[in-house]
């Protein structure tokens, strides 16, 4: 299992300069932006696309620092009710997927997109209960658009040979594994998860049982590693359905925290050990959001703890048991 890093918080400095840092670090890999709300700073997608002399160049410098790319992130909405946007939002996923082919990147890491609740509204609609019965009607047409699409881009994935992995995203379609896992059976086994555990730690989700879950599915594609702190205070008053701004802390009933900081090392020990129990030995890739700190030292520190519990080596003979 490998430490590595999504590049957005290093937008601000050239890819050129962010490696030499990151590999000071000791981090193994990125997880560029190509796209969406992650942007391509790092990564331009029509600068590299079907440019066989640029994807040479990058190759050239991933090598110098022993890095390499888990995944390409483009994070939008292709199920959006507006066309143009959807339209936007498809293209970049598309082109992010054969990008990735063309950069021999496993997989590419995104949302599933949020529909309308009618095909007359105008506005993304995140159903979370059953009643009213018109809430159920439209949670139905929402699944139907998102499997005819999602349909579409798994064909589109196998034919460049990328796995494509959706952060349950709340706002989004799929939030939850359960919904990940629906989504799977219906389109096919190109579509897992980007499992990302900080937006399942408000909603009361149960880390290491939603990896079992969806590592019994062999649906977990790609890793994050980002961290979620719960202020009860706040949460005992108004839920953790919580509008409040993310830049007003003192009010909001949770924050994005860097690892370590939401919950301690023992728990992060047991994500890591139970991600190894469903054969999970890829990248754990660290998403800074935390308005508490400074990218930099959110990293870093984030690194520092992750350092200590991932494995670096495979398990060898369970000799005590002969």
């Amino acid at each position: 299992m490998q430490i590595g890093v999504h590049t957005p918080p290093l937008a601000d400095e050239r890819l050129e300069s962010a490696l030499p840092y990151l590999d000071g670090l000791g981090v193994d890999a990125i997880e560029p932006g190509v796209g969406g709300h992650p942007g391509q700073d790092h990564l331009p997608r029509s600068e590299f696309l079907d440019d066989e002399t640029e994807q040479a160049e990058l190759r050239d410098l991933l090598a110098e620092y022993d890095m390499e790319i888990s995944a390409l992130a483009t994070h939008n909405n292709p199920l959006h009710p507006d066309d143009e946007r959807a339209g936007k939002a498809d293209t970049e996923l598309r082109e992010a997927i054969r990008l990735a082919g063309q950069l021999e990147v496993d997989a590419v890491t995104c949302f599933s997109g949020l529909p309308a609740g009618g095909p007359n509204d105008e506005v993304p609609n995140w159903i979370t209960a059953p009643w009213p019965p018109e809430h159920a009607d439209a949670l139905e047409y929402q699944w139907e658009r998102a499997i005819d699409y999602w349909g579409k881009i798994t064909d589109h994935a196998a034919d460049h040979g990328v796995d494509v992995a959706i952060e349950m995203h709340p706002n989004m379609l799929i939030y939850e594994p359960h919904g990940l896992a629906r989504l799977r059976e219906e389109t096919g086994d190109r579509i897992g998860a980007n499992f990302d555990p900080s937006h399942l730690y408000w909603q009361g989700i149960a880390i290491t049982d939603a990896i079992r879950y969806l590592g019994e599915r062999d649906a977990i594609h790609h890793v994050h590693a980002k961290d979620t702190k719960i202020y009860d205070a706040q949460a005992r008053e108004k839920g953790v359905l919580d509008t409040t701004a993310y830049d007003d802390e003192p009010n909001r009933s949770w924050l994005f925290r860097s690892v370590g900081y939401g919950h301690g090392e023992a728990h992060w020990k047991d994500v890591v050990s139970t991600l190894r129990i469903v054969d999970y030995d890829g990248t754990l890739s660290i998403e800074h959001e935390d308005s508490l700190t400074s990218a930099r030292e959110g990293l870093e520190k984030a690194i520092e703890l992750l350092e200590r519990a991932v494995f670096e080596t495979q398990p060898g003979e369970a000799y005590w048991a002969e």
